[in-house]
């Protein structure tokens, strides 16, 4: 039995380990202007002020249009939330790290939220967790290097 018009939820994650520390990863992961130097699927990115909660960023996906969004959950070398909309749903994209003896896990998550979810996921999920992968292994790469 199909629930339309109910909020649903779809969620996304992959998590990897590196060896670069979580001030390594917190340096790029605040650089939003810069994010396409390790994500390809961001055209390009801006924030507009600083990296803390309620500042918006604007970002551009690769092949979508630019869109507004929003920091929401800020701690420093430990993780950030941003929070973005698409029509009648919400965008959560979860960034965490932890540190583990001399590992750092990078988690990234995606969950969409509400009426249009299952259409969103179809969509934009098809491809979203190798696609994190990527963006995350180049992270992790790019810190190390750091």
């Amino acid at each position: 039995m199909h629930n339309y018009g109910e909020a649903r939820v779809e969620k996304k994650q992959v998590t990897i380990k590196t060896k670069a520390t979580p001030e390594q990863i917190w340096k790029l992961w605040s650089d939003v202007d810069n994010w396409n130097s390790w994500d390809t699927q961001t055209e390009y990115s801006s924030l507009n002020g600083d990296f803390e909660v309620g500042t918006e960023l604007i970002i551009k996906p690769a092949g979508g249009p630019k869109s507004k969004c929003k920091l929401i959950e800020v701690s420093p070398k430990k993780s950030f939330t941003v929070l973005g909309s698409l029509p009648l749903t919400k965008m959560y994209f979860i960034h965490e790290l932890e540190k583990k003896g001399s590992e750092t896990s990078i988690t990234h998550s995606v969950e969409m939220k509400g009426p249009l979810t299952f259409m969103f996921s179809r969509i934009i999920g098809k491809n979203m967790e190798e696609e994190l992968k990527e963006a995350m292994d180049n992270l992790a790469k790019m810190a190390e290097n750091s």
